[in-house]
C-alpha cells in the first residue's frame, strides 16, 4: 500500500472535498500541507453537506487529521469552523486534531492589510478572497511570523509582536490606514492561546511514526497547481506551492513518504477571480455550466467563471505536479450539451503552441484552439460503473486521457460520496 497526495489539476474548485471524503475511507490519517482558510471543500455525505476551509476533509469521516506546518492557521476562523461541523454531529477534539505547533497564524492585521492593498489596487487586483493569507506567508518567509508554539510563552509573543509592528505599522502609514495597537494583539493572542495549544504536535514526528507504523496517509492540498506561486498563472495564483512537492514540505515528511499523486480536474473549466482564462465563455453554454456545475465559491460564495476543459493546461499540471492519475469530477453537468469543445492547443500571436506560457502578456494574448466532440444527451448522474456510461461519454473520457497524457483512476458523477466509479485504486500502487 501507499500514500496519496490528492492536489488540484486546474485552478482550484475542481472537487477535491469529495474525492479525499470518499478516498479517506482506506486511509489511516489525512494531512492538510498548503494553503489556509482560502480554500473551501464541500462534502455531501447521506443528503448532508459540510463546508471545510481549515479541517482535513478526513475529520468528518473520525480520521485522524493533521494540519501540517505548510498551514497558515486563522485560530478565530478554526474555531469557528470547528463549532459549526460540531453542531452537525461531527467530533473534533485533540484526539482527532493536530496542529503542527510550527505552524504560523494569521492575525485579524493580516485579513485588515489583505483588504486594504486590494482596494488601494483598484482595477489591478489579484482577486483574493481577503482572509489574510498573502500577507501571513509574507511575515513567514520575513521570518517574522508568529507560530503556534510561541503562544505558550508571552515573553516570546511579545517579541514577536514587535517584529511586526515594526514592519506592518510603516506599511499602513503609507496605506494611509491608522496604525496597530501593540497590547490589543497581544492579548487577542493570549486569549486565544489556551484554545489552540491542547491541539498542537510535533506533526513531522507523529506523521512518521504513523509512516513506520504502516498507516496510509492521504495527503490534502487546496486550491489548484494553476494557483502554485511558481508554476501558476502569476501573479494571479495564492501565496503557497499547490503542486504535490508541497506535500513533503508542508507535512515534515521526506518526498519519498509520496507514493501516488492524484490530480483533482472537472471536465470543464472554472476560475475564482481575477487572471487569464483562455477557454471562459461568455454565453449561453458558459451560463449552463455555471448553473447545473451550481458555480459558486464555497468560502465565498462569488460566482465561478466557465468554460471548455483545457487539456494543455491540465496536461502541463500534470507535467509539473508529477501526477499519476486523474480524478475526473462533475461528468455529469456536460449531460445537456449536443456538442463538446476540448481546447487542444493555443495560438499564440499566430505561433501554435501546446504550453501555457509564463509570461503575464503571452498568458492574456493567447486563443484556445479546439477539437470538437459529440455531446451524449443522456443523464450520467449518478453512474457507480462504465456500464451505466453512454458510448459517448466514455469517448470523451478516453480522449481527454490521451490528451493530458494521463490515465483517469476516479470518475465523479455527482456530489454524492459513492456516485464515484473506481478504475484504479491510487492506494494500491
Amino acid at each position: 500500500m501507499t500514500n496519496v497526495v490528492v492536489v488540484g489539476a486546474q485552478w482550484g474548485d475542481e472537487g477535491k472535498g469529495k474525492v479525499v471524503d470518499w478516498l479517506s475511507e482506506r486511509a489511516d490519517v489525512v494531512v492538510r500541507f498548503q494553503g489556509g482558510h482560502n480554500a473551501g471543500h464541500t462534502l455531501v455525505i447521506d443528503g448532508k453537506t459540510y463546508k471545510l476551509s481549515l479541517l482535513p476533509s478526513g475529520s468528518v469521516r473520525g480520521k485522524p487529521s493533521v494540519i501540517g506546518n505548510g498551514v497558515v492557521i486563522d485560530p478565530w476562523a478554526l474555531f469557528e469552523e470547528i463549532a459549526r461541523v460540531r453542531e452537525q454531529g461531527v467530533r473534533i477534539d485533540p484526539n482527532v486534531l493536530f496542529i503542527a505547533e510550527n505552524a504560523c497564524l494569521i492575525l485579524p492585521l493580516h485579513r485588515n492589510l489583505d483588504l486594504a492593498r486590494e482596494e488601494a489596487a483598484g482595477s489591478a487586483k489579484i482577486g483574493t478572497t481577503g482572509r489574510g493569507i498573502g500577507p501571513a506567508y509574507e511575515d513567514k518567509v520575513a521570518r517574522r511570523a508568529i507560530r503556534v508554539c510561541d503562544l505558550k510563552d508571552p515573553e516570546t509573543v511579545s517579541f514577536k509582536v514587535d517584529r511586526l509592528l515594526a514592519h506592518h505599522n510603516a506599511l499602513l502609514k503609507g496605506l494611509g490606514q491608522p496604525e496597530l495597537d501593540r497590547e490589543d494583539i497581544i492579548s487577542d493572542l493570549m486569549e486565544v492561546a489556551p484554545n489552540i495549544l491542547p491541539y498542537a504536535v510535533a506533526a513531522w514526528e507523529k506523521l512518521d511514526d504513523a509512516r513506520r507504523e504502516g498507516q496510509r496517509i492521504l495527503f490534502e492540498g487546496a486550491q489548484g497547481t494553476m494557483l502554485d506561486l511558481d508554476h501558476g498563472t502569476y501573479p494571479y495564483v495564492t501565496s503557497s506551492n499547490t503542486v504535490a512537492g508541497q506535500a513533503a514540505v508542508g507535512s515534515g515528511l521526506g518526498p519519498s513518504a509520496v507514493g501516488y499523486v492524484l490530480g483533482i480536474t472537472k471536465s470543464y473549466t472554472t476560475r475564482v477571480g481575477s487572471g487569464p482564462f483562455p477557454t471562459e465563455l461568455d454565453d449561453e453554454v458558459g451560463k449552463t455550466l455555471g448553473e447545473r456545475g451550481r458555480e459558486f465559491g464555497t468560502v465565498t460564495g462569488r460566482q465561478r467563471r466557465c468554460g471548455w476543459f483545457d487539456a494543455v493546461m491540465v496536461r502541463q499540471a500534470g507535467k509539473v505536479g508529477g501526477i499519476t492519475g486523474i480524478a475526473l469530477t462533475k461528468l455529469d453537468v456536460l449531460d445537456t450539451l449536443t456538442e463538446l469543445r476540448v481546447c487542444i492547443a493555443y495560438d499564440l500571436n499566430g505561433e501554435r503552441i501546446t504550453r501555457f506560457p509564463s509570461s503575464m502578456s503571452d498568458q492574456a494574448a493567447v486563443t484556445p484552439i479546439y477539437e470538437t466532440l459529440p455531446g451524449w444527451c443522456q443523464s450520467t448522474q449518478g453512474a457507480r460503473s462504465w456500464a451505466d456510461l453512454p458510448a459517448e461519454a466514455i469517448k470523451y473520457i478516453r480522449r481527454i486521457e490521451e490528451l493530458i497524457e494521463i490515465p483517469v483512476a476516479l470518475l465523479s458523477t455527482s456530489p454524492e460520496r459513492e456516485d464515484t466509479i473506481m478504475v484504479r485504486d491510487p492506494f494500491a500502487d
